[in-house]
Formats: C-alpha cells, structure tokens, sequence
C-alpha cells in the first residue's frame, strides 16, 4: 500500500490521462513532496537542474519512479524541454512546478505551456494540499505533510495550448494561474469536509 492510499481524498482524478495522451502535469513548486509521493511510479518525467543539487534531487527521485531531463529556466532549459518532447513522445507524461525553481511563487512560468503547444498534449492542473503540515522558511512556503495528515488532490480539466507564438502562451498562462487558485480552494474545501 501506498504511503497516501488510505490518507487521500481526490477530486477529478478521471482527467489524468484521457484519449492516450500523456499529460503535463503543472503545479506550485511548494507541493512537491507530497505530489511526489502520490503521482510516484508513474514514469513521469521531471527537469532537475544540472547542478549539484539537481544531481542530488535527480538520484533520490528516480528512487520513486521518475525519470529526469536536466536543465532549468536559467541553464540548459531548451536542451530539458526537447529532451521532454522526445520522452513524451514516447508515452511518458511529464510534470512541471510552473512556479519553479526560484519563483517568484504562484506565478506561471511558460515551460509547460510551451512544451503543451509544442507537442498538443495536454496540461492536467493540480493542487495537493495536507491537512496538517509545516511549513518551511524559503520563496515558496514549502509545505511538509505531517505524518498521518489526510491529504486532499484536486485535480483540473485538461488545458489545451495550440500555438506556442507569446499571445497565446501568455493567454494560457493566465489560464493555468486561474485553474489552480481554484483547484487550492477546492482541495482545501475537500480537507473541510466539503465537496
């Protein structure tokens, strides 16, 4: 069993993958833990950066089921995004902290919404959220589950992105930054007892 089986509560899991096309999974970078433990062993695909710490983070991932492409929006981005588009094209979805690595948080960076117009597959929105958690000291107020927290996912209908020209990425970025301020408050009502 896994760590979050009895513990989660979800909303719009249908929507992961509809119509054989992996997904682009898009996210706030301060819900990584716990959207590693629950998409884990799926074969996703992530960017690390090339650095140090992006070695670091590349081997301990792979330990749950992820696959890497190496670069970030400030050193080898173009070479991870093609690298991307290679691995989704050969039927692994990807997923993206929109938000990452050095914010400013909750703003959408155009990584994943470029690949999505690039490719036509879809972005599948989500927000994880824990009932009870700490939270760190750093841009993105990380949250840490606590153990035994019920956690609550909600996940959005998928964003399709037809063009990758900067009207229309800016346009659906704003799209993506709506979706998952609305997938919080939905996860968040989830945890509250709510539908």
């Amino acid at each position: 069993m896994k760590a979050c089986d009895a513990l989660t509560r979800e909303t719009g899991a249908g929507r992961v993958q509809r119509g054989g096309r992996p997904p682009i999974f898009a996210f706030w970078h301060g819900r990584i833990l716990a959207a590693t433990l629950y998409f884990r062993d799926r074969g996703i695909i992530v960017i690390t950066s090339e650095n140090f710490d992006g070695e670091w983070i590349a081997r301990v991932i792979r330990r749950f089921g992820y696959g890497t492409a190496r670069g970030s929006s400030s050193r080898g981005g173009v070479r991870a995004l093609v690298q991307l588009r290679r691995d989704m094209a050969e039927g692994h979805p990807a997923a993206f902290t929109v938000d990452g690595p050095r914010g400013p948080a909750r703003v959408a960076q155009p990584g994943a919404l470029w690949l999505a117009g690039a490719t036509g597959n879809p972005i599948v929105p989500f927000h994880i959220e824990a009932a009870s958690y700490w939270n760190a000291r750093s841009w993105d107020r990380h949250q840490i589950p606590r153990p035994g927290s019920a956690l609550a996912i909600a996940i959005g209908a998928p964003i399709y992105v037809n063009a990758t020209d900067d009207e229309t990425i800016e346009s659906e970025r704003q799209v993506l930054e709506r979706s998952l301020g609305r997938l919080e408050e939905q996860a968040k009502m989830r945890l509250e007892g709510g539908h």
